[in-house]
């Protein structure tokens, strides 16, 4: 609906855009609520999934989209949009759905907490190295990221706490939902002119996408299943290696380059949704076959 509503009724988002990154440490502070302090322990045995979470999140989806985008985006802000989806932190939303898609729980959330907390320090590296010929204030991102990712990681904790955690349980999933809507909403909003008027970039975006989402995903579970035997782990790697946060890569798009580089990021939010619907319907399926 906010995709629908930023192409309809989008003028709104040129209001919008300046809370956009107070709407993300908002969203951020209560989505990580899901990450238990527990699930750390003992040390040991978090080094695997929290490890595997960085060189999926980024070195494997990072290739595949960077690629993809340099040899078919025909505009530098374009491709620099697609830079940030690659240098942004995975979603949230892979904890919860690797419950809906029978992964391994823990594995996730360690394999989200090392991608979180690596993207401090490879985010700026990224988008230094692809975009940094166009005077990016790595530094800038630097400190971005700690206020999106670390600062409501830390903020989250006090959220756990036994008598306040009930109240946040119970708003968090509206909190994350609509946070999202409105991030997605001003990132098409403020688009669609470009939207209506070229439809060769929304193709093209497209593609880069599905090639990074739908191809990357089918490939990587059918070469992890003749190497792997545990198919929740499998479930969970999937997730890791296919699932960014698109409310916080348009949060960076918005900050580093302007609202064109922010169009990779809102259609990335639709084909996030569709991937996620695909895997719950499939599992479905097969329920009840």
């Amino acid at each position: 609906m906010a995709v629908v509503l930023g192409l309809a009724v989008g003028d709104w988002a040129v209001y919008l855009k300046k809370i956009t990154f107070y709407v993300l440490a908002v969203v951020m502070t209560f989505s990580t609520t899901g990450i238990s302090t527990r699930s750390l322990f003992p040390l040991k045995k978090i080094v695997k999934p929290f490890l595997t979470g960085i060189l999926l999140n980024y070195f494997v989806f990072g290739t595949v989209c960077i690629t993809a985008a340099w040899l078919l985006m025909p505009d530098k802000e374009l491709f620099y949009g697609f830079v940030v989806i690659a240098a942004t932190p995975p979603g949230v939303a892979i904890i919860p759905f690797s419950g809906i898609l029978k992964g391994d729980l823990k594995y996730s959330i360690i394999g989200v907490l090392g991608a979180f907390l690596a993207s401090v320090i490879l985010a700026p590296l990224m988008v230094g190295i692809f975009a940094g010929s166009d005077d990016v204030n790595t530094w800038h991102l630097f400190f971005l990221m700690l206020w999106l990712i670390i600062v409501p990681m830390l903020v989250s904790r006090l959220l756990l706490y036994k008598k306040i955690f009930p109240a946040v349980s119970k708003i968090r999933g509206k909190v994350v939902d609509w946070g999202f809507a409105i991030i997605i909403y001003t990132a098409v909003g403020l688009n669609r002119d470009v939207f209506f008027s070229d439809f060769r970039i929304l193709l093209l975006s497209s593609l880069v996408l599905f090639i990074s989402v739908f191809l990357l995903g089918t490939i990587y579970e059918v070469t992890a299943k003749k190497i792997l035997h545990n198919q929740q782990i499998i479930m969970s790697q999937t997730l890791l290696v296919t699932v960014k946060s698109s409310g916080v890569s348009v949060v960076m798009a918005l900050s580093l380059f302007g609202t064109t580089a922010a169009i990779p990021s809102a259609i990335m939010a639709v084909f996030v949704l569709l991937y996620l619907l695909y895997l719950s319907f499939r599992i479905e399926l097969k329920k009840r076959k």
